[in-house]
């Protein structure tokens, strides 16, 4: 890995343009060690110049950029890794693309599926729902923290729950065994992202 996987990963949107950016640079001022872009409902070129411009707001404060589906566009505008879902390119072709040194994140909400991603080239896994949500629509039933419990225990990378992930929700999943978490609404959608941020890294202290 490139850098150190931090354990607060904020979500931002390609779609939310200047208003997602300020989001962005008031959690990543306020401390969010990771951002992952997501690439959803927009064209290639937005979402390129969307993320390049997460890297160039990432890049002086030391915190990693994932860019989620894309491997391409990862490595088009210097991104640190890429977080890759069920349906995306596999994680062993994109390991063969990305080389060494760039991050991969898997996704899975089981043992066996987590295992065959670590052993395919994940540097660490995305679990989830861990609560239920409506960040996004026709997501599986939630896994609560003994689902999450069950992955952490099978695999010996990062496990970063997602899904209705809250302040108050962190200390049951880092006991259940996730290493962080990852949120949506939490910072991006909140009236005060830097506060919100902070706030999620006190319960992650």
């Amino acid at each position: 890995m490139t850098r150190p996987l931090g354990r607060l990963h904020v979500l931002t949107d390609a779609r939310g343009g200047p208003a997602a950016l300020d989001a962005v640079a008031a959690a990543v001022a306020a401390g969010a060690p990771v951002v992952q872009v997501r690439a959803k409902g927009c064209t290639d070129r937005e979402l390129h110049d969307f993320a390049r411009a997460v890297v160039e707001l990432c890049a002086p404060a030391g915190a990693t950029c994932l860019v989620n589906d894309r491997v391409d566009v990862a490595l088009a505008v210097g991104a640190d890794g890429t977080h890759l879902g069920t349906g995306d390119l596999p994680l062993a072709a994109a390991r063969r693309i990305a080389g060494p040194h760039h991050l991969l994140g898997g996704t899975a909400r089981e043992p066996g599926l987590a295992r065959q991603l670590v052993a395919e080239g994940a540097d660490y896994l995305g679990v989830g729902p861990a609560y239920p949500t409506q960040t996004k629509t026709g997501l599986p039933d939630a896994l609560g923290p003994a689902g999450i419990r069950a992955v952490a225990e099978a695999v010996d990378v990062p496990v970063i729950a997602i899904g209705g992930v809250t302040a108050a929700r962190v200390a049951e999943l880092l006991a259940a065994g996730a290493s962080g978490v990852a949120v949506v609404g939490a910072v991006s959608g909140a009236a005060d992202p830097a506060a919100a941020t902070r706030e999620l890294l006190r319960a992650l202290a």
